[in-house]
């Protein structure tokens, strides 16, 4: 399917490449982030309870220590107390009261996150989320990181409380590209600036690649690329810049991206496509 097109031929686009197919560097700034080493494989034994759960799906690492916390999760029917008990598998847990089911094997999808949809699974306003968008007949999915609700674009979804993990700790240097329109006077030098990181009200803000692609009077777009995905970072890199974000889009989150989903869409990651890049993922 043909993803619907901003104006002026602005449709989200990967990553330039030259004419023999490899991805070129940016113009300016400082390189693009070259991606992880490859991980040594996970291993056999006893796992924390909390990265045991979090694989099996049931919430994010910090969400499974919150529901210990509670006394909602429990062994042979005594509540823990601490996330820190060793397992090898999830044999006799409960989540209130539920045992719990093996994990499935990891999924990961791509999905076009439409703007003005919450990243979320309510809303006590009720706004729109993300699972009022995404189509039925889908697993239980939880989003990998968030795009507030303005942003457009790339939004992962898993099944794997893990894998979500990987993906959204700044230590494993997924990088994450956007473009922005944008109202206002800037420059390429200015932008190349940012790869050096940026400090906004006591906020420390990492290496930015960024470029200027196009201007049309004091209307522009700028491609921006970072690993860190701090809340609203973009925003408010560009914003302390003089610039006013009229749209922002995610383009790719590593070597995924938007191309081909229009939005509302969604489309699985091929298993060995998943598989091959969980290889190169710092633990």
């Amino acid at each position: 399917m043909t993803p619907q097109r901003p104006s002026r031929g602005s449709a989200p686009r990967p990553s330039r490449r030259s004419r023999d197919g490899a991805t070129e560097r940016p113009r300016g700034g400082a390189d693009r982030p070259r991606g992880p080493k490859p991980a040594p494989a996970r291993d056999d034994g006893p796992q924390r309870i909390a990265k045991l759960l979090a694989r099996a799906g049931v919430a994010s690492r910090r969400e499974i220590e919150r529901m210990i916390e509670e006394g909602r999760i429990a062994l042979n029917g005594e509540k823990l107390t601490t996330p820190a008990t060793l397992l090898t598998d999830l044999s006799g847990v409960t989540v209130d009261g539920k045992p719990v089911r093996p994990p499935a094997a990891a999924r990961l999808y791509r999905f076009y996150k439409p703007p003005r949809t919450l990243t979320a699974a309510n809303d006590p306003k009720g706004r729109a989320t993300i699972y009022d968008r995404l189509p039925s007949g889908l697993p239980r999915l939880m989003p990998v990181g968030r795009l507030d609700y303005n942003t457009e674009g790339l939004l992962l979804l898993t099944n794997d409380g893990e894998l979500k993990r990987q993906l959204e700790l700044p230590s494993t240097g997924v990088v994450r590209t956007y473009r922005a329109r944008a109202f206002g006077d800037i420059t390429q030098e200015a932008l190349e600036d940012l790869a050096e990181g940026i400090t906004i009200d006591g906020v420390r803000y990492g290496s930015i690649d960024a470029n200027l692609e196009r201007r049309t009077g004091r209307n522009c777009w700028i491609e921006l690329s970072l690993t860190e995905g701090k809340n609203r970072e973009v925003r408010n890199v560009l914003a302390h810049l003089g610039m006013q974000v009229s749209r922002l889009i995610r383009t790719s989150y590593g070597p995924f991206t938007v191309e081909d989903l229009a939005p509302g869409a969604v489309s699985e990651v091929q298993r060995e496509a998943l598989f091959q890049f969980r290889r190169t993922l710092k633990k």
